[in-house]
This record gives structure tokens, C-alpha cells and sequence, in this order.
């Protein structure tokens, strides 16, 4: 159907502006809508991928967590599916991206920040750069630590709330009435 395919292509455009690969994205994308686990011979042929690339894009997905093996009985073949709960997902691929990408930046941070502090080289505008990026990852980092706590039902009241939500915090104005 053409919702699906369309669905398909765009995800796999979106991964790729996001850094990931369009047959990864695209791979997801279909298991994620399909209404039954499906094997890589169905994948390949659906996408009309190459089978070395569905079977390497299935282990980055597994990698991510994003989609899982499933038995069907009387068949021996890989049989996959995509998590469905759209908070799952969110949450693997904020997870994964913050280990490959936010947690080595702010080890590099944290390195440049005290190289920086014992070079008197390193011009004092570049070292108070150098601290304040380091203190905002760090701060972003916390706040992601924090929200995994927060039940899924909280967080969307809050998303949906939006800029509401900042009349709760203290020495925020209260509307005229």
C-alpha cells in the first residue's frame, strides 16, 4: 500500500539525515508497520535489498534494541519484529545515541576543559567556552538521567502541557486575571 511505502522511504530519508543507514532505517520503518514478524528473505524482498545488506542492518537494529528475534513454530528460519510502544523506541534510540555520541563528547569536553585549564596558552575566552559547553552536556545529561525516571503518562502531560508547564516553576508570573 502506498501509506506504507511512503512511510518506508521517509523513514529511510529521516535516518539518513540523522546519520543512520537508509536500509537501516528503512528495515525498521517496515517491520515496525508490519502486522506479523517477518523473515529477511521477506525484508529483502519487499525493499528489494541486497540479503548481505537486510542481514547487516538487522544486527544494527538488534544492536539498538529496536527490533527482536521471534520463533514461529514449524519454522526454522529468523523470524523479526520492531518494538511498537513509540515511547520504547524513543527511549532505545535516545539511549543509544547518548553512548555513541553524548558520552564521548563529554569525556572530550572534560579533557579539553582541564588541558585547558593548565595551558596558559589557551586564551581565557576559549577556556570559559570550553567549561560552559562542558556544563550544559553535563546538565542535558542529567536531565535525561532524571526523565528516565519519570513515568511515561507524566512526561507526556508534561510534552503536552509545553510552555505551560513553566507557570508551576517557583517565580514564574501568574497570569492577569
Amino acid at each position: 500500500p502506498l501509506a506504507i511505502e511512503r512511510f518506508v522511504l521517509h523513514w529511510g530519508e529521516m535516518g539518513g539525515n540523522w546519520g543512520i543507514n537508509r536500509s537501516v532505517s528503512q528495515i525498521h520503518a517496515l517491520l515496525y508497520l508490519s502486522e506479523r514478524p517477518l523473515t529477511a528473505e521477506e525484508i529483502a524482498d519487499t525493499l528489494g535489498l541486497a540479503r548481505s545488506n537486510v542481514s547487516n542492518s538487522i544486527k544494527e537494529l538488534l544492536a539498538w534494541n529496536l527490533i527482536r528475534r521471534v520463533p514461529i513454530r514449524g519454522d526454522r528460519r529468523d523470524h523479526f519484529e520492531a518494538e511498537t510502544d513509540v515511547w520504547e523506541v524513543f527511549t532505545r534510540i535516545a539511549a543509544g545515541r547518548k553512548e555513541r555520541e553524548i558520552d564521548p563528547a563529554i569525556a572530550v569536553l572534560k579533557a579539553c576543559a582541564n588541558d585547558a585549564e593548565r595551558d596558559a596558552a589557551v586564551p581565557a575566552v576559549a577556556r570559559d567556552r570550553l567549561k560552559d559547553m562542558l556544563g550544559f552536556m553535563e546538565m542535558m545529561e542529567r536531565f535525561y538521567v532524571q526523565m528516565l525516571a519519570v513515568p511515561k503518562p507524566q512526561i507526556a502531560t508534561a510534552i503536552k502541557l509545553g510552555a505551560k508547564v513553566l507557570t508551576f516553576l517557583p517565580g514564574a508570573r501568574k497570569k492577569q486575571a
